[in-house]
């Protein structure tokens, strides 16, 4: 009887997905470039003329609207690990683009991103993600890498915090990447605590290096922070992977 009843469940499944594909291409796909231009260019206007607390409410707004179409859902576990009033070097692991649309509609921070430098080139995303303070780094050069994050130390106040993927680029499956050094040197420099976040279920709306994106569940869990207390980098680094590696499922 529990294979008969998986069988059927697969095959609902498949037939489910079947039908979500021609919503996806003919009104999904279209809706979110759309939805990406259009409010991309509003938070360069608004960023231009003066309204940079106005310019960040849209992204937020964006990414919500596009994760309700993706028919997904988000669920947040550990908002009170988190003191508004506190800046943090925010760490978190990454299986799929759809992390973008997670984080930014309902983490629910004030933050600024690192992101790869070729996100940069993206029409309307790239401007707008300058406009809000974002930090564009090159991979492939260490030196201007660390000038680029560097550049955004003095907005790390107050509440305002920055966001790292520390793997570098997304995990293929549940399996972690090892964790670059950045976010964590980044943390000694200015003495901040570390705010580990497990991602589960992201890799299944959106897998990584495909566009089968698929409606689904999410889960983000922010941990408690981890504190300084004269710990190096390379301390911190297997600490806050451990922590996020014992939620994922």
């Amino acid at each position: 009887m529990q294979t008969s009843s998986s069988s059927v469940n697969n095959t609902e499944k498949q037939f489910l997905n079947l039908l979500y594909q021609p919503y996806k291409i003919l009104f999904f796909l279209p809706f979110f470039f759309l939805s990406t231009i259009v409010l991309g260019s509003l938070v360069v206007v608004l960023a231009t003329i003066g309204w940079p607390g106005l310019a960040r409410k849209v992204p937020v707004f964006w990414a919500r609207l596009n994760a309700f179409l993706l028919m997904s859902k988000v669920r947040v576990e550990g908002f009170s690990n988190i003191d508004p009033k506190q800046s943090y070097i925010v760490v978190a692991n990454h299986q799929s683009h759809y992390d973008i649309l997670a984080l930014y509609g309902f983490l629910d921070m004030d933050f600024r991103w690192v992101m790869k430098q070729e996100l940069r080139k993206i029409p309307f995303l790239g401007l707008a993600g300058v406009k809000l303070g974002h930090v564009f780094v090159d991979r492939s050069n260490i030196r201007r890498a660390n000038q680029s994050i560097a550049q955004v130390k003095d907005q790390i106040t107050n509440g305002t915090s920055i966001l790292f993927f520390p793997e570098g680029t997304r995990s293929a499956g549940i399996d972690m990447l090892p964790f670059k050094r950045g976010a964590f040197k980044m943390a000694t420099d200015l003495e901040l605590p570390i705010l580990p976040i497990t991602i589960n279920g992201s890799g299944r709306i959106l897998p990584s290096k495909t566009l089968n994106i698929l409606p689904g569940s999410v889960e983000l869990i922010i941990h408690p922070p981890i504190p300084l207390d004269g710990r190096t980098d390379k301390e911190l680094s297997p600490m806050a992977r451990e922590v996020i590696e014992s939620s994922l499922r």
